[in-house]
């Protein structure tokens, strides 16, 4: 299938550097233009709700939905925070974006700001993204020397100041209102909720949070328009989206296609498939926190309707190929490690409950495991979902739980034999 890739159109020119005289001379800057003088704000809203967008970064909610919370009539300022802290484990395409293409992140914010009314907005760079903070601070002040930010840009009469703010590797703040928090200087545990960052956001007042990804699309929306855009892909899951693939595939990396791929042609079309003739024993859709799902399972779309139809979720694209070589238990001792590592110790039971799940997975894999804890893990994560705060506990517990569904002969081998069968344990 022939596809025009959108947010990585520059990255196929030869010896492009993602410097603005580059992003212009290509088509960049152009939709900002037409956004400022042509629509209204409460026009880009209606535009990106009929587009169909929705969140790239995880939870998969429509874009234009979300900034129509946003009140008209609150005396308060409004924000625009762009949420780059991407710490999803095997996702790593918005860390593409801002290095290579770091202008048309810039330009989708600035429209968004505008649609939203913000004067003020801010990029939360992960703090591991050294050189990607580097590339957007100067393509920053590229943006500021031309007009496009600041003071009344492009002569509208409307202001915009944006900063780059560089957190300190906690995957949490990837949790928009632990990154609220942490960005207002304080400890980067979630908020409770309602109110909702729309309402009361950073320094209580409205404040929308979108992806870096989410972004990316809003000048091609406002260029080519909502019909074109809702034209890709499934109607509920509409335009391009960036899935990073990695694990046991030949080529590895991030591929731009609409969601109705399904995870056959993703894994052997576009990434070449299982090296050295293995067979696939099973794939993560999402990023590390979404529900495995195996062979039998290739056919299905990569949209968020079709993956949740199948017991997974779309997640933040981050797509984990894994061969038959791989131990399903050492897999889930290893998610469990990094969610306990990860947890900010606010809510009983994602403070304990990621601590309970490594030590049992942890025993089992090392051939210390006992028949009774393979019911122990799934009341364990029965307790942790829904329960807390945030849902880094559902992210720990979910995939422990399809672990369990499809591999748990694999479990009960480990704890008959007292070891794991599995030679090097698998590369995950």
């Amino acid at each position: 299938m022939a596809f025009e890739k959108i947010l990585t159109r520059y990255t196929n020119i030869p010896n492009y550097t993602g410097t603005i005289d580059e992003y212009i001379a290509h088509g960049g800057y152009q939709a900002l233009p037409k956004a400022l003088r042509e629509l209204q704000p409460a026009d880009l809203i209606e535009t990106v709700k009929r587009s169909g967008l929705r969140g790239r970064g995880g939870a998969g909610f429509p874009c234009g939905v979300k900034w129509g919370f946003i009140p008209k009539d609150s005396p308060k300022a409004k924000y625009l925070v762009c949420n780059c802290d991407e710490s999803e484990p095997g996702t790593f395409k918005d860390r593409m974006l801002i290095e290579e293409e770091p202008h048309q992140l810039i330009e989708g914010l600035i429209i968004s700001s505008y649609a939203i009314g913000c004067r003020l907005a801010f990029i939360y760079c992960r703090g591991e993204f050294v050189y990607g903070a580097q590339v957007l601070e100067r393509a920053l002040r590229e943006a500021y020397g031309r007009g496009f930010l600041g003071r009344n840009i492009l002569g509208s009469g409307f202001d915009l100041d944006v900063h780059v703010h560089r957190g300190a590797g906690a995957y949490i703040c990837g949790e928009e209102t632990g990154l609220l928090e942490s960005l207002e200087g304080k400890r980067g545990q979630p908020r409770m909720k309602p109110p909702f960052p729309a309402i009361s956001g950073l320094y209580r007042s409205p404040t929308v949070v979108n992806n870096v990804e989410t972004l990316s699309n809003i000048p091609h929306i406002v260029l080519r328009g909502a019909e074109w855009f809702a034209s890709i892909g499934p109607p509920k899951s509409a335009g391009p989206r960036l899935f990073s693939v990695s694990g046991h595939v030949e080529r590895p990396g991030n591929y731009e296609l609409p969601m109705s791929i399904t995870l056959r042609e993703l894994i052997f079309d576009h990434a070449g498939g299982i090296p050295n003739g293995r067979r696939l024993k099973a794939v993560i859709p999402g990023g590390s926190s979404a529900p495995v799902l195996t062979e039998q399972h290739l056919d299905v779309p990569m949209d968020f309707e079709s993956l949740a139809a199948a017991g997974s979720m779309g997640g933040s694209g981050g797509v984990i190929v894994m061969n038959d070589t791989v131990c399903m238990v050492r897999v889930g001792e290893i998610v469990s490690r990094f969610y306990h590592h990860e947890s900010c110790g606010q809510c009983t039971q994602c403070r304990e409950g990621t601590a309970w799940l490594h030590k049992v997975l942890r025993r089992i894999e090392h051939g210390q495991g006992r028949k009774e804890d393979l019911d122990v893990l799934l009341d364990m994560c029965d307790n942790m979902k829904g329960k807390t705060i945030c849902v880094l506990s559902d992210a720990a517990a979910m995939p422990i739980e399809s672990y369990l569904k499809h591999f748990r002969e694999e479990f009960e081998i480990h704890i008959r034999g007292r070891a794991c069968p599995f030679e090097g344990k698998g590369a995950f």
